[in-house]
């Protein structure tokens, strides 16, 4: 899933305002910020399906998206949070953000999403098989959360609602496109890309926290 995980981000920001969304995202998309820099160093890749429609691609992940290293990450990433905010709630709750994408990637994903590094069975549910599918169920994760955030938050002033706006705008035309058109075939390519789009996200997300304020809201 793309459009998923942020709808995690989003639902997150609103059941605890003080993390910044920016820190919801990142959490959320940390298994494909790992693999991303995983491929670049060309220790795991996706590998094309020219037959298929959509969902053109299955990856050699163990790393980056099994459940076991996932949970490591997760920890860990929860562990910093806490060091640095000492809010353990927040860092509980951000573990499970992490978490949330080998669920979100096992649903969507052909079966490729191990338990552990060398662990089978390899899980994956193909939701991203069908473009209708995957319309109705993550495009309406992505559009409840959305009407959820709005509905949390007001923008400080004018530029707060282009902001929002225009990354939404963008992020939903860069998530059809992904689940017709799949990644590049070189790993390292693909994984630059992805590396510099999903940073992109990420500082989107910071820089609507500021732009929208919650009753509560962290920087």
């Amino acid at each position: 899933m793309f459009t998923g995980h942020l709808a995690v981000g989003l639902a997150g920001k609103r059941i605890e305002p003080r993390i910044s969304l920016g820190t919801w995202m990142a959490a959320a998309l940390l298994a494909d910020l790992i693999a991303f820099v995983l491929m670049i160093a060309r220790v795991e890749r996706f590998r094309p399906v020219p037959t298929a429609a959509t969902n053109r691609m299955v990856g050699e992940i163990p790393y980056s998206h099994s459940l076991l290293m996932d949970a490591l990450w997760a920890a860990l990433f929860a562990l910093a949070f806490y060091l640095r905010r000492r809010n353990r709630t927040g860092a509980w709750l951000l573990f499970a953000a992490v978490i949330s994408h080998w669920v979100l990637d096992v649903v969507s994903h052909r079966p490729d999403i191990p338990l552990g590094p060398g662990a089978g069975p390899l899980l994956g549910l193909g939701l991203w098989n069908s473009l209708s599918a995957t319309v109705i169920v993550e495009g309406g994760m992505w559009a409840a959360a959305i009407v959820v955030y709005i509905r949390a938050s007001k923008h400080a002033n004018r530029a707060g609602v282009a902001v929002f706006w225009v990354g939404v705008l963008l992020l939903t035309a860069s998530w059809l496109a992904n689940v017709s058109a799949g990644l590049a075939p070189d790993p390292v390519l693909a994984g630059v890309n992805g590396l510099v789009f999903f940073s992109l996200t990420i500082a989107w997300a910071y820089w609507t926290n500021r732009a929208r304020y919650f009753k509560t809201s962290s920087k």
